[in-house]
């Protein structure tokens, strides 16, 4: 199969459901030649039958970014699954949590807000490292992150905002620490989408009905796939030279003024 990732083998994490970023990033990326492995937490047996829904057979690895025994263990799992020991090219990081006493700014407590930055912001560290001796067998590779635009205080996302602002921190000194190394690490700042994710954070049809009014090449809510190129494209050689960056994939909104 020929495409911009032919030949590549990439590690996808936080597929849920057909309708979420993470899918259609996997779902693309095997459109494009890739050989792709999945990660699940709590419901496998639901990324099992939503994965048989992928152009091509894959497996879903059990992984909680919290659990230092499944971090440890990654390395060798993904490798078991390729059928050898010569490592990937790419990470698909699409993890994010917050309880619901992080979106509310001002009564949260440090349990919620901490347990909102373990998850999704130091868990592209966790997961990085866990992965880097299989990046460093293919001579480097692509770290790509889906985060959700932290110049702004968003209605409504509060500590999850704040969440998302060290994820997108994270990635850069990851950028810094592991260029050296031949490895990119990179954002896509994706609009919002109607996901289950997006079923946990309170306020969601206010804060996304922002896209209705202010991207000016339009948004539909109900589209992941643009946001799944963009991962895709990230992941592929055709950005050797880009690292630290933060692609959005938001219909514009993020550059309209007030």
């Amino acid at each position: 199969m020929s495409g911009i990732l032919a030949g590549k083998r990439i590690l996808v994490t936080g597929v849920l459901t057909e309708g979420s970023i993470a899918f259609h990033a996997a779902k693309v990326a095997q459109e494009q030649g890739a050989e792709v492995v999945l990660t699940g937490f709590g419901r496998v047996s639901l990324v099992e039958r939503i994965a048989k829904r992928l152009p091509k057979p894959t497996t879903v690895i059990e992984m909680d970014v919290t659990n230092p025994e499944h971090l440890d263990g990654l390395a060798a799992k993904v490798s078991e699954y390729f059928g050898d020991d010569e490592g990937i090219d790419g990470i698909v990081h699409s993890i994010a949590f917050g309880p619901q006493g992080a979106f509310n700014f001002l009564e949260a407590d440090w349990a919620d807000v901490s347990t909102a930055v373990q998850v999704s912001a130091y868990s592209l560290k966790s997961l990085t490292m866990a992965l880097l001796p299989l990046m460093e067998k293919r001579g480097g590779g692509s770290v790509v992150g889906l985060t959700f635009d932290a110049q702004i205080a968003w209605p409504k996302y509060d500590w999850m905002g704040v969440a998302k602002a060290a994820l997108e921190s994270t990635g850069r000194y990851l950028a810094r620490d592991l260029g050296g190394r031949n490895i990119r690490v990179n954002m896509v700042s994706a609009g919002p989408i109607k996901s289950m994710a997006a079923k946990s954070i309170p306020g969601f049809e206010e804060l996304a009905d922002v896209w209705n009014h202010r991207a000016p090449i339009g948004w539909d809510l109900a589209d992941p796939e643009p946001a799944g190129r963009g991962v895709v494209g990230l992941l592929s050689d055709f950005f050797p030279k880009t690292t630290g960056e933060i692609v959005h994939v938001d219909g514009g909104v993020h550059m309209m003024g007030a």
